[in-house]
């Protein structure tokens, strides 16, 4: 059972799963346990918005979304690697909700910031 779930995020009882996140499709688990933190960003252009997979950012990695152009709220996700997820599920305040409570994270604290060039 999942307690969030479209075409690309779902959120688990153990954890994240992104789809389209390695070529060719393969799904990314990432378990709840993994997660440091959750930040909200808003999205543009140059911002993520255009970038439909993949990162021209070496510290990020955006997970295949073709509906990404249409989105203004994007989630970027700590897990104390190099590289982190860059998500932008259908509804943001769902799985923000859902990480937070899972992994123990607490509520968040600061306003969506601007996104980075990805």
């Amino acid at each position: 059972m999942n307690d969030y779930g479209d075409a690309t995020v779902q959120c688990t009882a153990t954890g994240v799963r992104l789809r389209g996140y390695y070529p060719p499709w393969v799904t990314k688990n990432i378990p709840y346990a993994s997660i440091r933190s959750v930040r909200r960003v808003q999205i543009a252009a140059l911002r993520g918005r255009a970038r439909i997979w993949g990162s021209a950012n070496p510290g990020l990695w955006a997970n295949f979304d073709a509906s990404r152009p249409r989105k203004k709220i994007a989630l970027i996700l700590d897990l104390g690697k190099r590289v982190n997820p860059f998500i932008t599920p259908d509804d943001p305040d769902a799985v923000e909700s859902v990480i937070r409570e899972r992994a123990k994270l607490g509520p968040a604290t600061e306003a969506p910031s601007r996104g980075p060039i990805i």
